[in-house]
């Protein structure tokens, strides 16, 4: 197609008339393969004579061909731009760059970058040639921004990636130094030298993040280069040509010159000029930064600062990264001297009244309350705020020279409460009131820990917070919220005044404002959490829960979701009128809080993180009704479509929340509905196709499906569950790609089928040995051969005639038992074992050797008998001791509601491969199911595959929480019944066995008898002690 052609379609694609933009799109599309289409889009692009708004069109169709096909996104996809074609854009790019119009340059810089990141350096090598050169010639604005556009390639690469930076460095940035020099001596410079400046900055940022190039530590080097960025921070932005419109001046270039100046200077003190963080070979730059510079910047700093201090400007980001720079320097001595004279000013003319409450509050306040609710709760906001960086600075100086600040802090901050009082109301500082409540929120940690000021802050709150809920100033009643739930945990000598800030804050749910409404909802979540006598919430629980939702209807706020969880964790079971409607509610919220992330396609959007924690609370409200089935089957429509919806690639996100979600569905409701069902398929197919990182996640449902809906997963073909499964685990077990840590939920879930399907899943017992045993032979983790073994032993437990004669079948029988046996024996220096190292471990294998003893004599011969019957006796005894083991540590604990709970850090078991889904394996309670899909959800954010070598023989565990038929399976009364059983069948065999015991196996035999005839005693007892406390209820 010639230019002119081209030309015409492009016209078509800005027309009014949604025919001819669609004509023109799809002619577009239909030539987009052509060979020199990308090379013409680039000449219109480039061509002053044509029509800017067809140049706009051509540059935005030439830059999302090159993202989606510059380079193949899969290892064996065809090319689809020639090599002739590639070599024209490299070489044309680079001139026009600089030519066309900022709003084409904008296009044509994410199509280098992504050219950059595709070609660079392996198939672009004369791209630094180029830069290089034209740095010393008249390009060097295109130089520049091309050389900005490469080493930002390189920001966060470190080691061997890093490697072309140094190359970069060495052949550029002795140029630009250079031209830094040159643009700096400019008397009266244009915006232009600002522009140009500032891309040398942003090169310089790139080249040191995370490291500094070695050519930069030559002393001479580093001092140029400090020279150059001093004298900009130094020296005034110039006067002539700032704009008068606050947006537009925080973008002005000179302003961005000097916020990439201050940017680069903390960046060089905090990461590679403290001496604390540095390791000894940089300590000597540390050393020579802080000799050198440290204090020069600082003084800079303060001069920048003392801006605000006058009433000039002083951008926001600008201000948050001074004092930034400044809270890093309190706790060095030298910096500290520097600041102490300066420090009144600072803090009570600069600091003090960046906290306090503003014109530009007031204005979004009045004009978008949903704007400053949402900036209040931004995190990302935080980093450009200088109130934020204010509140930093303040908690730092008392934290690190409290001594000398402290109080004099304090005795300013009661200065204003005591004007605030005596003033006429007309006349009050309200503004300065609100910098005041918040100093003393920011400082609750400290204030909380230190004396005098510890025993009156009951007083200070009745006296100069609690008025002020009752403001005739909004943002004064939601500053006294906030304050008030910043200190709701303290002891209240006076219960009335802890109740009358708990009736005010809830009073501020129906505030006419709506940063009150919000600001009393975070507040109450740690009055809900510090209220010893829940009376006080219950009577207006109802009206409470309404303002919520009425609240949720208006703002996507994490927080709000928060203070709802906390209501249904204290409550508990007494939210079961309320179940339904909160699930109901939380079910809109989410819906509303992913239509709106799905519309912002921002990352930190705060709708996102709002529908994690709908769903969150969703589990909180379920775990807190387990106990009332019924209300499971009125809440299922309700959560239906979320977890159909959400099981899909669209929930990725929340996939984790959802699953829990399905796992408190399946495991608490009466009975598993065909609806729940349906979600079985979406959760295989996310598991084959992106999902296999959530596999300890999905076995919880899939357990609970197999182990409470048996009859529909063993009869029901259409979809056939059973096919379905073994299609899954087979692949899973078979990819040669997957780690060891990745599969270990595929033999537990083999452990479920064939403890739940007794007898009726012979056909399955082979095909899962054949693939339990290929797997076991490429196992190099302990606890994965483990978890295989323990196949076997369930495979012997379920039909041990059947299982041994496809062992046999399957040429692996003598392997088997003795790779079994060899990791039966495995001991540790310490004397505990390497291997099956939980109480379920033990009792899986107990129940599968006991099972082998129950063989006739053909199948299991004499020798292969004593071999079994000794591994199972020193396996009993092993489990006997660790049960007795765990109740004396249960007793200990005094019935401590899952204080055990054990983290990373608490947890010296490095192979922690045991801590899968639920609680401390030993226990030896029967801990109360109802915690555990929650405490599942929590134990998988702890799991390291490591095999360090460990010292505890009872580690945190799952599966002994989840419920199975073996639970009811005592393995001393197994043992000793089909003992039994031998000897009446089989008098002479027995006889043979006890006769060739040595005498410690017989007394350990003696031992184990006696146990099982207590065991019997007790069970008997249980069972009685259940009847009547099911009678009583």
């Amino acid at each position: 197609m010639d230019l002119p052609s081209l030309a015409l379609i492009l016209q078509g694609a800005l027309s009014p008339n949604p025919e001819e933009r669609k004509a023109a799109e799809h002619s577009l599309n239909q030539f987009q393969y052509t060979p020199q289409h990308l090379v013409r889009l680039l000449q219109i692009i480039v061509d002053n004579n044509c029509d800017l708004s067809v140049r706009q069109v051509a540059s935005i169709h030439f830059k999302n061909f090159i993202a989606k096909n510059w380079a193949p996104h899969e290892p064996n996809e065809q090319q689809k731009i020639s090599q002739v074609d590639k070599d024209m854009v490299r070489d044309h790019i680079l001139v026009f760059v600089a030519q066309v119009p900022p709003l084409l340059r904008v296009q044509l810089g994410e199509c280098l970058k992504t050219i950059i990141h595709a070609d660079y350096p392996e198939q672009w090598p004369h791209l630094l040639d180029w830069v290089k050169h034209n740095l010393q010639d008249q390009q060097v604005y295109g130089a520049l921004f091309v050389l900005r556009i490469l080493s930002r390639k390189y920001e966060f690469k470190s080691d061997e990636e890093r490697t072309p930076v140094y190359r970069i460095v060495e052949e550029t940035f002795h140029h630009l130094l250079n031209i830094f020099n040159r643009l700096v001596q400019i008397v009266n410079p244009s915006l232009e030298v600002a522009d140009l400046i500032k891309l040398i900055c942003k090169i310089f940022w790139s080249s040191i993040y995370l490291e500094i190039p070695k050519q930069l530590l030559a002393p001479n080097v580093f001092n140029a280069w400090m020279i150059l960025f001093l004298n900009v921070l130094e020296r005034p932005v110039p006067s002539e040509g700032e704009p008068a419109d606050p947006e537009q001046r925080k973008s002005w270039g000179w302003w961005k010159v000097k916020k990439w100046t201050v940017h680069i200077l903390n960046r060089l003190y905090t990461r590679f000029g403290d001496l604390k963080l540095q390791n000894p070979e940089n300590r000597a730059f540390a050393q020579m930064f802080q000799k050198n510079y440290a204090g020069k910047i600082l003084e800079c700093h303060l001069n920048l600062l003392n801006r605000i201090r006058v009433g000039s400007y002083l951008p926001d980001r600008v201000t948050n990264l001074i004092l930034q720079y400044l809270s890093n320097s309190i706790s060095k001595n030298s910096m500290y001297n520097l600041l102490q004279p300066r420090l009144d000013v600072l803090l009570f003319e600069i600091v003090f009244p960046l906290m306090c409450f503003n014109d530009n509050d007031q204005k979004l306040w009045d004009e978008d309350p949903h704007e400053y609710v949402r900036k209040g709760y931004d995190i990302i906001e935080d980093l450009y705020s200088p109130r934020t960086a204010s509140m930093d600075f303040v908690s730092e100086l008392v934290r690190k020279r409290g001594k000398e600040n402290l109080q004099k802090f304090i005795q300013f901050i009661v200065g204003i409460f005591k004007r605030y009082d005596e003033t006429p109301v007309e006349y009050k500082p309200y503004r300065q009131k609100d910098g005041a409540l918040l100093a003393i929120g920011a400082l609750c940690d400290k204030l909380k820990q230190t004396e005098p000021y510890k025993s009156e802050l009951e007083r200070m709150l009745v006296q100069h917070v609690f008025p002020e809920f009752s403001s005739p100033v909004g943002h004064l009643r939601a500053k006294a919220a906030w304050v008030a739930g910043q200190y709701a945990h303290i002891n209240f000598s006076d219960q009335n005044n802890f109740r009358k800030a708990l009736h005010s804050v809830v009073s501020g749910l129906r505030d006419p404002e709506l940063p009150v409404r919000v600001d009393s909802v975070f507040a109450l979540r740690s009055f809900v959490e510090a209220c010893r006598d829940l009376n006080e919430i219950r009577p207006i629980l109802p009206q409470l829960l309404d303002e919520f939702f009425k609240l949720m209807n208006e703002v996507e706020n994490e927080d709000l979701v928060f203070t709802l969880e906390t209501i249904v964790d204290k409550f508990g079971e007494e939210m079961a009128p309320y179940a339904l409607g909160l699930c109901q509610n939380l079910a809109a919220a989410f819906w509303r809080c992913m239509n709106t992330a799905e519309a912002d396609e921002d990352a930190d959007d705060p709708g996102a993180l709002a529908a994690v924690g709908c769903l969150r609370a969703i589990s909180t409200i379920l775990e807190s009704v387990s106990r009332l089935p019924h209300l499971f089957v009125q809440i299922e429509p309700t959560l239906l479509p979320i977890m159909r919806r959400m099981l899909t690639t669209d929930g990725q996100e929340v996939f984790e929340e959802v699953l829990e979600i399905v796992s408190y569905m399946t495991f608490f409701s009466p009975t598993i509905s065909l609806e729940m069902w349906s979600l079985w398929p979406l959760m295989m197919e996310a598991l084959a196709d992106w999902a296999i990182d959530f596999f300890p996640n999905i076995l919880v449902p899939l357990d609970n499906y197999i182990s409470r809906g048996t009859a529909h997963f063993l009869t029901c073909k259409e979809p056939d569950y059973q096919q379905s499964l073994w299609s899954m685990i087979s692949s899973i077990m078979a990819d040669k790609n997957l780690e060891d840590g990745d599969i270990e939920p595929a033999p537990k879930l083999i452990e479920v089928v064939f403890q739940n399907c007794k007898g009726q899943v012979d056909h399955w017992v082979e095909p899962y040995l054949r693939i339990t045993v290929e797997r076991l032979r490429r196992a190099e983790k302990s606890y994965l051969k483990c978890l295989l073994v323990q196949v076997i032993a369930d495979a012997l437990y379920y039909n041990s005639s059947v299982t041994l004669s496809i062992l046999h079948k399957l040429g692996v029988a003598t392997e088997v038992f003795n790779l079994w046996f060899q990791m039966l024996q495995q001991v540790k220096k310490n004397g505990l074992r390497v291997n099956f190292k939980r109480e379920h471990d033990k009792k899986v294998c107990c129940l599968g050797l006991t099972s082998l003893l129950a063989l006739p004599a053909d199948q299991l011969p004499g020798e292969a008998l004593g071999r079994v019957f000794r591994a199972t006796l020193d396996l009993l005894v092993a489990y006997k001791e660790q049960v007795a083991e765990a109740a004396k540590d249960e007793e200990a604990e005094d019935d401590d509601d899952m204080d055990g709970f054990q983290t990373d850090d608490e947890d010296d078991d490095g192979d922690g491969s045991d801590k899968e889904m639920g609680v401390d394996a030993e226990d030896g309670d029967e801990a109360d199911s109802i915690r555990l899909q929650k405490l599942a959800a929590q134990a998988r954010a702890f799991r390291p595959h490591d095999e360090d070598d460990d010292d505890s023989d009872d580690d945190f565990s799952d599966d002994e929480e989840l419920q199975s038929p073996i639970d009811e399976v005592d393995p001393f009364v197994f043992f000793v019944d089909t003992i039994k059983v031998m000897q009446a069948s089989d008098p002479l065999r027995f006889q043979n066995l006890t006769q060739t015991l040595e005498f410690q196996y017989q007394a350990l035999a003696n031992g184990v008898a006696q146990h099982a005839d207590q065991r019997r005693v007790e069970i008997e007892k249980e069972k009685m002690e259940k009847v009547s406390a099911a009678a009583t209820q």
